[in-house]
């Protein structure tokens, strides 16, 4: 068996604010409960052997039929190629794209490779240490309202990620912003001027290591990563994610106008600014050694992303479907290429031991289904197959699997994460009314 590190990425909780059991929920278990951040970022630990673990059965002849649609080919203006393989340090589901980012209004330009994607969150935020030293130098950090250097602690259910904002041109494939638009550098900010509170109780990830990637690319159905709880002083007093730092230090939380937040990049673009699709291949349940997808720009905007044969389920404002039906218990769903598998809880399935911790290892593959229900009322229904992590893990050097899960921990959700997407055409469409828009966000799949 080779080492792989092993990481489980968890959608930010408190962009549910509305469901208040849920952001309790992340309270206790060290999230950032109550703050409005919409970031997310994985964590990860160094799998090794697995002794201790629960083995499972090889065989998957029980599981589910596995979908079968292929992505398109990433040669329009409006795709690019998503891989999922070795990657930065050998997480595992973990898709990535490359981003071309510029000083605004110069050349100078860096194409940052190791992107992940992820449509659990909104906004673009890259590891300082990606960064080549005149790309360090040319993007200017952000001013608040108030003067000091803006900065950003992006909250999610098992840490954090520090770093000043700053803007900057961004193009993907061959699309490229209108202008400049607000992203987070994380990690360029020394450790000792974390703010000590509104920072989230978790772990800092402040590195490419921490998170498995050289950055994120949040691509979810928010236009802004906190939209009015910042930009109003009301709330932003006590529940931004912003913080204004006089002389880059003494942090503390500031009103930021939409403008000025962190933004979806994609939702910049001059055409094709609608949504997106994730398209990824159909992979054997015993996993595949990488697997090659394609990111598409635009919803219904050219030949090649309309659609088609589709369910169309409208979500709340963060891409969740919050009347959502799991064991006959309604809950929260939410499609999240940002999750490196699928994270729900259900007591029936047998956990692994300590190599694992927190993945399912049944002794024999299982099927789970959930009824994705709709604001439009649209009802779908979702089987995923689910095989032991211990003994998919030790399948060879696979880096890409389609029936890996685990314990969501107390939250009362069900996060579809990237196995979920493999065979199928995944859809978000962007929530255009903040900006004057009609369209409401929604998600959908064909496969």
């Amino acid at each position: 068996m080779h080492t792989m590190q092993i990481a489980k990425k968890l959608k930010d909780w408190t962009q549910v604010a509305a469901t208040v059991v849920l952001v309790s929920a992340l309270a206790a278990c060290g999230g950032g409960g109550g703050d409005s951040g919409g970031s997310t970022s994985t964590s990860g630990s160094t799998g090794g052997s697995t002794s201790g673990s629960t083995s499972g059965s090889s065989s998957s002849s029980s599981l589910p039929a596995s979908p079968t649609q292929q992505p398109i080919a990433a040669t329009a203006a409006n795709t690019v190629a998503i891989t999922v393989g070795h990657g930065v340090t050998g997480v595992i589901n973990i898709p990535t794209i490359s981003v071309t980012v510029c000083v605004p209004n110069t050349t100078t330009c860096q194409t940052i490779d190791n992107i992940q994607v992820d449509t659990g969150s909104f906004g673009l935020r890259i590891v300082n240490s990606a960064l080549n030293s005149t790309m360090q130098a040319g993007l200017v950090p952000s001013t608040s309202t108030t003067g000091g250097q803006l900065a950003e602690c992006a909250t999610f259910a098992d840490g954090y990620t520090w770093g000043t904002v700053r803007t900057a041109t961004v193009t993907i494939g061959g699309e490229t912003t209108t202008a400049a638009v607000p992203l987070q550098i994380i990690g360029d900010k020394d450790a000792s001027t974390t703010p000590t509170s509104g920072c989230g109780s978790g772990s800092a990830e402040n590195t490419a290591s921490d998170l498995g990637a050289n950055g994120i690319i949040g691509i979810g159905t928010a236009l802004y990563d906190c939209g009015s709880t910042c930009a109003n002083a009301s709330t932003a007093a006590t529940y931004s994610n912003y913080f204004s730092c006089p002389g880059g230090t003494g942090c503390t939380r500031a009103t930021v106008p939409l403008a000025s937040q962190v933004a979806n990049p994609v939702a910049k673009f001059p055409v094709d600014n609608n949504g997106v699709i994730v398209q990824m291949p159909p992979i054997g349940n015993n996993g595949a050694a990488s697997a090659t997808g394609t990111l598409v720009f635009g919803i219904g905007t050219q030949s090649n992303n309309g659609l088609g044969s589709a369910q169309t389920l409208t979500t709340d404002a963060y891409g969740d479907l919050t009347n959502s039906v799991f064991n006959g218990s309604t809950t929260t769903a939410f499609l999240d290429s940002g999750s490196n598998g699928y994270f729900f809880n259900d007591s029936s399935l047998t956990l692994c031991g300590s190599n694992f911790s927190g993945f399912y290892c049944p002794s024999t593959p299982q099927t789970r289904s959930i009824t994705l229900v709709g604001a439009n009322s649209v009802k779908t229904t979702a089987n995923i197959g689910i095989m032991s992590a211990s003994t998919l893990f030790n399948s060879g050097n696979n880096y890409a699997f389609n029936d890996l899960a685990g314990q969501l921990g107390g939250l009362a959700a069900f996060d579809l994460g990237l196995p979920f997407f493999y065979g199928r055409h995944v859809y978000h469409g962007f929530d255009l009314r903040p900006n004057g828009g009609s369209q409401a966000p929604f998600v959908a799949y064909a496969s």
